[in-house]
């Protein structure tokens, strides 16, 4: 791999570490600390699309009405030359994905502005925007053909009625309309993530764009797909293409029947975008997940990403290329060791563009299509959009100690130019605790990497209590990014010194690292969070050994119940958010059952014993560390059940132990107010065993 530009790109802002000023603005009052109120109304910058000449970049900008309980997006658009920002949407509804006409004449995106989900037109030339689509159902997602004849979206409908819209729309209206409320099922999912099933799918329509800005009758694309495109839950307009001409289309579905909950057999599929012609499959050779189609600017290549292991959903996406003139079809970067997130090509079709986990960090990288050379174009902190034209490099960068704002760079370029500034004035007095990496020895003597951060209002030579938290995943990363529920810097703000370690099994590392946690969810893992947790006591003075708490969710939630029965003096107390009580009811009540089946090796009736030999419920006997318990009523990634059983255990044990249960939340905590209260209650339970 070629040298990472690391701090290069980002010599305009120090994202690093101890000595840093800790303040990105001047005080002109006595410094405070960020609070959960400031995180959850915080204005969150994303989506940043360039202009076709390169001159503007368009973004959305999501505030937070709190009296209402939710977040508000609006788009805004940017003059490159001036730096000048103006909002181009406003009101109480939201409006999101900004995408631009070939031409640079226009910008398309949706909007609930008529009481649905819409996809509207704005003139550049002024005038009010006009809407493209007035559909009886929601748009969930579109896009517009390079050509600008075609725009495709996707509908949530009934499979039965067979694109015919008016017939879902009739058959949603008559299902609200009944009286009795009971569904029979017999197949899964019956339910996913949030959401239960009705027995409607998600599916993708084309339609013409009329000289009018409206568009023509819809035709069906997914033609006969007993699967969802985009995919469910988090699909999007990312998982389907045009061609350059505008004649085709390749989109992702997955095509399981009643193994739909046990496979991650994504295709491709390609259908003449005028529906004339049954999708064809173009990936069926492989069993895993192909999925984030591009074509190349000339037509003649397709590119995509892809697994090679069936039913493992955290596989090294690797970046694939077919020659749609021969057929040969080939990996472009075997030797990278990194995991893919989507491509993009230049302008002249020899570089692709991705980004990918890379050592603590979400950098953007530039591959070379001839060689598979892996290029870093940012360095250190996190990269939540990007995009690029000609020599114009536009990217959204985040931090540990800074949320996320607008970057202008080229994709060779060793300096950027910052954009935006959006939220200056509500940090204007935030004190923000200094960061820093580091690495230690793990399982087997293996380098492992964690961060520490010290407390707001650090003063040399006190010791301060730790806030150690585990991230979920399992195989994800905790690092260099500024996040919007488990915010280190908000410990940081309460007063704690903060520890957090990218285990064996997170990513960014390579795929063998993330591999390692499989079939040993309690092993090297626990290892390194013992280790890690050492090291750092030992090597930064400032932390105290004696006083720390231990706080995760989701596979960090499971954690937290390893260690309450096999770490059991190692922390004063426990925050268990969503955590895996029981294994084996945690395989017949998830939905997601590929995800269990490949990390204990097969389903539970098939090998018990792999479900058993990391089940925290085993080790409850061991349980003596104060508990506080967080579940969400509509978490069907980990049900609820799985957090009452922990709150049972510790109920009845006589160990210190709150439970505190959103009925109205899913795996995550998304509304305001809960958010508030969710930091709240921690926040008190913290002080109450640390103090």
């Amino acid at each position: 791999m070629k040298r990472l530009l690391a701090g290069a790109v980002l010599a305009t802002m120090s994202l690093s570490a101890f000595g840093a000023s800790s303040t990105m603005h001047s005080n002109k009052h006595d410094p405070r600390a960020i609070t959960a109120m400031d995180l959850v109304t915080l204005q969150r910058i994303s989506d940043p699309r360039l202009s076709p000449d390169g001159k503007s970049v368009a973004y959305t900008l999501r505030s937070t009405d709190y009296d209402a309980n939710k977040g508000i997006t609006q788009i805004w658009l940017m003059d490159l030359a001036t730096k000048q920002s103006r909002p181009m949407t406003s009101g109480p509804a939201s409006s999101n994905s900004p995408r631009w006409a070939p031409d640079g004449s226009a910008l398309y995106f949706l909007s609930s502005r008529s009481g649905s989900s819409q996809v509207w037109k704005l003139d550049m030339r002024g005038g009010e925007a006009q809407p493209v689509t007035a559909l009886p159902l929601d748009v969930s997602t579109f896009m517009l053909a390079p050509d600008g004849q075609r725009v495709a979206f996707s509908l949530e409908i009934y499979p039965e009625c067979q694109g015919d819209i008016a017939c879902s729309k009739k058959k949603f209206d008559e299902a609200a309309a009944r009286k009795s409320t009971g569904t029979v099922y017999d197949r899964l999912f019956i339910r996913h993530w949030d959401t239960w099933s009705t027995g409607t799918r998600s599916q993708l329509f084309a339609a013409t764009l009329g000289t009018d800005g409206k568009i023509g009758a819809p035709v069906l694309l997914s033609q006969d797909i007993d699967g969802d495109v985009p995919s469910k839950p988090f699909g999007d307009d990312s998982e389907y293409t045009f061609s350059p001409d505008g004649k085709t289309v390749v989109f992702t579905a997955r095509i399981a029947g009643k193994t739909e909950a046990w496979s991650t057999n994504l295709d491709l599929w390609q259908v003449p975008s005028d529906g004339s012609k049954q999708p064809q499959n173009l990936t069926q050779g492989n069993e895993a997940t192909d999925t984030t189609p591009q074509f190349s600017p000339d037509g003649r290549y397709l590119a995509w990403t892809a697994m090679k292991r069936p039913k493992f959903e955290s596989d090294r996406l690797a970046i694939m290329l077919r020659d749609l003139k021969t057929g040969q079809t080939r990996e472009v970067d075997p030797a990278w060791d990194r995991s893919a997130g989507g491509v993009m090509f230049s302008a002249d079709g020899k570089t692709l563009y991705t980004t990918a986990d890379d050592l603590g960090q979400h950098r953007v990288f530039a591959i070379d299509v001839a060689s598979g050379n892996a290029t870093a174009l940012t360095g250190d902190g996190h990269i939540g959009g990007f995009d690029i034209v000609g020599n114009t490099f536009v990217y959204a960068l985040d931090s540990l100690n800074a949320p996320a704002d607008l970057y202008l760079t080229t994709p060779g370029g060793q300096n950027a130019t910052r954009l935006t500034d959006v939220n200056a004035e509500r940090l204007a007095d935030v004190q923000f605790g200094d960061y820093e990496q580091f690495s230690f020895p793990g399982w087997h003597d293996e380098t492992v990497h964690g961060y520490v951060m010290k407390p707001w209002n650090y003063v040399k030579g006190k010791k301060y209590p730790i806030a150690f938290i585990v991230h979920g995943g399992p195989q994800g990363s905790m690092g260099n990014d500024f996040h919007y529920r488990w915010n280190p810097a908000v410990f940081a703000g309460m007063g704690y010194a903060v520890v957090f370690i990218d285990f064996h099994g997170s990513t960014g590392y390579g795929q063998a690292f993330t591999d390692s946690i499989s079939r040993d969810w309690g092993g090297k893992p626990l290892e390194d969070l013992k280790k890690g947790f050492a090291y750092a006591v030992k090597k930064y003075d400032f932390l105290d050994g004696t006083k720390a708490a231990a706080l995760g969710a989701s596979y960090g939630g499971y954690m937290m119940n390893w260690i309450a029965g096999n770490w059991p003096d190692g922390f004063k107390c426990i925050v268990n958010h969503d955590g895996v009580f029981d294994s084996r009811m945690m395989y017949y009540s998830t939905e997601e059952l590929w995800f269990d089946e490949w990390e204990h090796g097969a389903p539970q009736y098939d090998d018990p014993q792999a479900y058993e030999r990391f089940n925290p419920v085993d080790y409850v006997k061991n349980w003596k560390t104060p508990m506080l318990i967080i579940h969400s009523e509509k978490d069907f990634r980990i049900p609820v059940e799985q957090g009452i059983g922990a709150f049972t255990a510790l109920q009845r044990r006589g160990i210190a132990s709150e439970l505190l249960v959103y009925p109205d939340e899913n795996h995550w905590v998304m509304k305001p107010h809960n958010s508030v209260q969710w930091h709240e209650t921690v926040q008190a339970w913290l002080k109450r065993w640390l103090s």
